[in-house]
Order: C-alpha cells, then structure tokens, then sequence
C-alpha cells in the first residue's frame, strides 16, 4: 500500500540517494515546473555548478530525455520523456477504471472535468475531459498545484487523518489568485467542512472566474485519487451548482461499495 509522503526529501532514506542520480531528476523535475533554459540558466535555478551541468545535460540529451533548440544552447524536456509518460498512464490501473467515469461526468454536466492524484502536498492532474462550452479552462494533464488550493486537493486531504491533513498544509501559504485562502486553519477548516459534506468547494482560489467541485474516488484503501468539475462562476446560475453536486455525490456513492482490491496500493 503506498504511504502519503509528508516528510522532506532530505530523510527519505538511511542510505542516501545517488548524487548522479538525483541530479538528473532534480533536472527534469526543473525544466518540467519552471520550462526551457540555457546551461547557465539552469545552473542558477539549481544551484549547481556550470561546469558540473555541462555534461549531465549532454547524457541527457544523447539519450533523448532532454533536447535543445535550433541554436543548441536552449534545453527543454525530450521526445523520451513523453514515451515514459504516456507509458504510465497506458499501465496505471486507476486511470483505466476512472475513465468511463470521466465520461460520465463530462457529458452530464458538458463542464471541464478533471482526475487528480495526492504527490506530496500538491495535485498533479492526470486526466482531463474537455467542456463542451465555447469557454474552457486552460489546464493540463500533468500540471501540479498545491493540494490545499483545489477542489481535488481538498476532496482527497479529508478522506486524511487529521495529522496528515495538518502536516501537509503548509504553515506559510502563497496566494496563487486574489482569492486563495492563506490561512493554514481556515485551510484546515474548509478541509473539515469538505469532509462533513462528501465533496470539496474552490472558488477563484486557483484559477479566477472559476468555481470547482471536487469528491475523493474511493479506488484505493487510501483515496489518492479524486474527481472534480470546473465551471466558469457566469454558468452556476438556474440550479446548475445543485446538479453538479448531485452528481459528484452520486458518483462517489455508487463506487464506494465496488473497492477492487488487486487496485489496492
């Protein structure tokens, strides 16, 4: 069963990580959240060295998880960090089984609808449905936000023991919008209240002009994964918020009696 990582990565094993290697990840974890830079850019985003870079950023290339543009000095992520991307979402077993209802969802409420996954203290996307409205919401599979700023993030953190919940919002919350709650208890608070009601509400916090709405999908004795809907705050009008709701809620409700557990992490 996979354990929520809430500490750092400074004591994450008695052995120690391979320098080489982590090196690496740190690189693609960088160009990944932060885009492209040249060797000197990179270099002082990391904190490394140039001349230590110099021939990372070479292996990586040759071996096609790092390319440069026409000029040669600009490096972005390469075509093999798509072939091992695509390659986890073809293999993960949640992902298959949320699918159809992915499709559900989408087409009962025809708004942007998301799958997310607990990573530490963020929510990185993991599938995506397109609305079927003319405005749409310009998010993508793979992006990473703070879990304590979202729907999703909030639906899993109160399916959470009180003490994970605590230890993985932080103490010092930056604001992403004009909205986003930076108080660690009234994020704690709102937590609590998603709990009581089944489902998470997040309104401009993360994106502006948008509410959403988000519920924990019980595939996994730890609930890591979670559903929501995003809708431009000018279409909850008529009783659309209510419906959207029920539906989530209906969703959650007809799974939670179906746990499979060879999905059991």
């Amino acid at each position: 069963m996979t354990q929520l990582n809430v500490t750092s990565a400074a004591g994450s094993s008695a052995a120690g990580p391979v320098k080489s290697a982590a090196r690496a990840l740190d690189l693609l974890d960088e160009i990944a959240a932060h885009g492209p830079g040249t060797q000197l850019q990179l270099s002082n985003r990391m904190s490394i060295p140039k001349s230590s870079l110099h021939a990372l950023l070479r292996t990586m290339v040759d071996r096609g998880w790092l390319e440069t543009d026409p000029t040669g000095s600009v490096y972005r992520l390469g075509i093999h960090s798509l072939v091992v991307s695509s390659a986890y979402v073809d293999g993960d077993p949640i992902l298959a089984r949320a699918a159809p209802v992915m499709d559900e969802v989408a087409a009962a409420t025809e708004e942007t609808v998301h799958l997310g996954r607990l990573d530490g203290a963020h929510v990185i996307y993991t599938a995506k449905r397109e609305s079927a409205h003319p405005l749409r919401m310009h998010s993508a599979v793979g992006r990473r936000l703070p879990a304590y700023a979202t729907s999703l993030g909030r639906a899993i953190l109160a399916e959470q023991p009180a003490e994970v919940r605590r230890d993985l919002v932080p103490d010092s919350i930056q604001a992403m919008t004009p909205h986003t709650t930076t108080a660690k208890d009234d994020v704690l608070a709102i937590i609590d209240r998603a709990q009581l009601m089944g489902y998470a509400v997040e309104s401009e916090e993360s994106c502006m002009g948008v509410r959403c709405f988000g519920v924990a999908l019980p595939f996994s004795r730890d609930c890591l994964d979670a559903l929501s809907v995003a809708v431009p705050i000018s279409r909850l009008g008529n009783g659309r918020e209510d419906f959207i709701i029920e539906t989530l809620l209906s969703i959650k409700a007809r799974l939670a009696p179906i746990r499979d557990n060879s999905l059991v992490r």
